[in-house]
């Protein structure tokens, strides 16, 4: 069972994110909060596996609760930015802090649900909008580099791409007919030799040099 809190200043919004989650039999709500203050606290008294997490809230925002989550320790838990704010400065941070994800709250359900599972298992959520945003922003996180300077085997370089594309280990392991654990092996080495810190990065590395 995936464990989540919802974090949202409007309770409507939360009530109405419960019900919808609740169709779904691999994901529980165990938590809510109404700010990132808030969030924080909860996160450190219990065993959360995705915080979904608002972006513009009262008191303290989304981003301020990823700070004190990461200064904290953020451990397994991943954060899943839900938000009807599509601006450049909150989505470059929050993928810069090491989000997850950021979908729109306009997604569809489906989206929505899948997107959890999918941040829970590791993968990196963009919606399709805020992907186009991230590559657009003159702002944006940008991770170019020359890359036969780092040695990355033709294997690893299908991987990047497979992730860029939005797939999980399992589906990779599928594609390229390997080991789930052969795939964490070579997504361990990517990270290492183009010296990013995690997924989300691979991404934008990939975007960035037209790895896709």
């Amino acid at each position: 069972m995936i464990k989540v809190m919802l974090v949202d200043d409007e309770k409507l919004i939360r009530e109405g994110l419960k019900i919808l989650i609740s169709l779904d039999k691999e994901i529980e709500i165990v938590e809510e909060a109404s700010s990132g203050k808030e969030a924080f606290e909860k996160f450190k008294e219990k065993e959360i596996d995705v915080i979904l997490l608002d972006i513009r809230m009262p008191k303290s925002n989304g981003i301020d609760a990823i700070r004190l989550i990461n200064d904290y320790g953020k451990g397994n838990t991943k954060i899943l930015i839900l938000t009807t704010f599509k601006d450049t400065e909150y989505i470059n941070e929050a993928i810069r802090l090491g989000a997850s994800g950021y979908l729109l709250k306009d997604s569809d359900p489906e989206s929505i649900i899948g997107g959890i599972k999918s941040a829970y298992y590791g993968n990196v959520v963009l919606n399709s909008e805020v992907s186009e945003i991230i590559l657009n922003s003159k702002n944006s996180v940008k991770i170019q580099a020359n890359i036969d300077d780092y040695n990355i085997t033709n294997r690893e370089l299908e991987i990047i791409k497979l992730i860029a594309e939005g797939h999980s280990n399992q589906e990779i392991a599928n594609q390229l007919y390997l080991s789930v654990g052969t795939v964490k092996n070579n997504i361990s080495s990517i990270l290492q030799k183009l010296e990013l810190r995690d997924r989300t990065q691979i991404v934008i590395f990939a975007y960035d040099n037209n790895l896709r």
